[in-house]
């Protein structure tokens, strides 16, 4: 019965330190686990990011419009004689207009 009693004691001790420990005990375990689950979510993301873009890839080798499209709108290109109206999103004020 006495070994029983030191081996939870023991076990206590152990217990005490793993908790107390800043550099290898349990805080920075579960620090190093919740930091593992908001990567794993970012991964997660970004794999559905690069399946999306992937996707678009493949719309714009098929389809030389939209690869126009796509040119003039990200680069802001216009051709000769043609004129780039912007409107504004729906909800902003313009000081221009009352």
């Amino acid at each position: 019965m006495k070994g029983v009693w030191w081996a939870i004691a023991i076990a206590g001790v152990a217990l005490g330190l793993a908790w107390i420990d800043g550099e290898s005990g349990l805080r920075p375990w579960w620090a190093l686990r919740a930091d593992l689950e908001r990567t794993e979510a970012r991964i997660e993301a970004l794999r559905l990011e690069v399946v999306s873009l992937e996707a678009q890839t493949g719309d714009l080798q098929d389809d030389p419009f939209l690869v126009e499209r796509a040119i003039r709108e990200g680069l802001e290109y216009a051709r000769p004689g043609e004129t780039i109206v912007r409107l504004a999103p729906r909800g902003a004020a313009n000081a221009r207009i009352p």
